[in-house]
């Protein structure tokens, strides 16, 4: 059961250690906070009951029956993530900044009401682009004279009998996994010296999920609002990390240092439907539904590592690169259906406040066909009991403070999709929430219109920098904790026809 215990966490912790598909995967393309317009986002993205931007479509289409004219959107972002890392008594911090393409769009609207406008009152058709979630970011993690290595979790396992071209075999290549022949036993320099060097490690993630929408709104007597949409979700995700070792102090016989490299890059496309309703019981009031399919994606892999190692021997110094094959496979990944109930109210014709509130089942995302015949069973009876069912609260707010000048304000609040206790031990990323605070601006002139919003977004995670050794007799590895917070300036330019 120990060992179980803590391949789990390995497995659903330090993701960039495996080269296998596995839970991180699954969670890492499910869960995604819609990003669209400006106006939408300084509104905390409360459009399920809303519509009439084209943000809504990802979250609710009928939306899209709200437009009275035909419109097109563009929606250039400017992304700053500051991550600081807490380990071993260091603090440091990594930044990374970011230009993107939240949304681009087009709308066209076909009015079929007579002078009386009863009935099918109008069919809107809009084709765009939302962006559904970016994984940009870098980070840093120093720890000094540490009681530890990640040479540890390799001599483990080469004394369990596993041994991968990834990880052992390059370790052995470089001279850093050694074997005593009399003890039948994988050993190292750092743990024979008794630890004490410093470790530093570098995260580098970049990509999004991008999602094209082809989408048809219904509008009945100004009452009934109906939609659906086909999305093809584009997704690239790259992970590149490093873990370094050094003997700074010169206090480990023939040990200098060494690098750890590894190399994730995943690429794919996905395809959903979603419907919705939006429904008018007063002018003043709107309640909204929406269902959305699981994304059924075709993903591909590419994973690489490589390994150097600096040693200084009786008779001089060597230094040694190796380099693993390059490994790549093809899977399915099915997500979670998201249900999204949603209420607004119109205040005159000077403001609106709305919420959504959205239910996602993380632990009914599949793995499916692997390029080899793999069926993933293990893997996905442990996504069901590693994941739950979490709630998404959005909130937005809009006031016109003057004549074609309105003030919005939003929050969202995203659920943690861990349980917080799953194989006979507590998940420590049970409780990470992510919190979004947001505002903005927007201004109304005949058929133009330009948005600004600003949104602060801020997380809390843990991770670790290495796999927990089964075997006792190596130290566990320290948890580090991250602090993120993410910076975004959203600008929207439409034109209405």
């Amino acid at each position: 059961m120990k060992r179980y215990i803590i391949l789990f966490a390995i497995t659903l912790f330090v993701p960039f250690l495996m080269q296998a598909q596995d839970f991180e995967d699954a969670l890492r393309y499910s869960q995604f906070q819609v990003q669209g317009t400006a106006r939408s986002g300084a509104m905390g993205n409360a459009f399920g009951a809303l519509g009439g931007d084209f943000t809504s479509v990802s979250i609710n289409p009928a939306g899209l029956g709200i437009y009275r004219s035909g419109e097109f959107v563009i929606t250039p972002k400017s992304s700053f993530t500051k991550i600081e890392s807490s380990y071993w008594g260091s603090n440091v911090e990594d930044t990374n900044h970011k230009f993107t393409l939240n949304n681009l769009s087009y709308v066209s609207s076909m009015s079929l009401a007579g002078r009386n406008e009863v009935g099918l009152i109008s069919v809107n058709i809009g084709i765009g682009y939302n962006r559904l979630k970016e994984f940009n970011s870098n980070a840093y993690v120093v720890g000094n004279k540490i009681d530890g290595s990640y040479m540890d979790y390799f001599a483990d396992n080469a004394n369990a009998d596993i041994w991968n071209d990834y990880y052992e075999e390059l370790a052995w290549n470089t001279d850093m996994l050694l074997y005593d022949e009399d003890n039948d036993e994988y050993w190292h320099d750092i743990q024979d010296a008794g630890y004490g060097q410093n470790q530093r490690k570098s995260i580098s993630k970049s990509g999004s999920i991008d999602e094209y929408s082809f989408a048809i709104g219904l509008n009945f007597n100004h009452k009934l609002y109906l939609g659906a949409s086909w999305g093809i979700d584009y997704l690239y995700y790259r992970e590149s990390s490093q873990i370094f070792e050094v003997d700074e102090q010169g206090n480990i016989p023939y040990f200098n240092e060494f690098r750890f490299n590894s190399y994730l890059r995943t690429s794919g496309y996905g395809n959903n439907f979603k419907f919705g309703a939006i429904f008018k019981p007063t002018h003043q009031i709107r309640l909204g539904v929406s269902i959305h399919t699981p994304t059924y994606y075709r993903l591909r892999d590419v994973f690489e590592t490589s390994m150097y190692s600096y040693i200084t021997y009786d008779d001089g110094s060597e230094k040694y690169n190796e380099y693993s094959p390059t490994n790549s496979y093809d899977y399915k990944l099915q997500t979670p259906m998201r249900t999204t109930f949603s209420g607004a109210f119109i205040i005159a014709k000077s403001g609106l406040i709305s919420v959504d509130y959205e239910l996602v089942s993380y632990g009914k995302a599949k793995l499916k066909n692997g390029g080899d015949g793999y069926s993933f069973y293990d893997e996905n009876l442990d996504i069901s009991k590693a994941y739950k069912t979490s709630g998404n609260l959005r909130i937005g707010g809009e006031y016109m403070i003057l004549k074609g000048v309105s003030l919005r304000g939003g929050y969202e609040w995203h659920q943690s999709a861990y349980n917080s206790y799953s194989f006979g031990a507590s998940q420590l990323n049970s409780e990470s929430d992510l919190m979004v605070y947001s505002g903005g601006l927007g201004y109304r002139s005949g058929l133009f219109f330009a948005d600004v919003a600003y949104r602060y977004s801020v997380i809390d995670n843990f991770d670790f920098p290495y796999s927990t050794p089964v075997s006792d007799i190596y130290p566990a590895p320290k948890m580090i904790r991250f602090n993120t917070v993410k910076h975004d300036v959203l600008f929207t330019i439409g034109y209405k026809f």
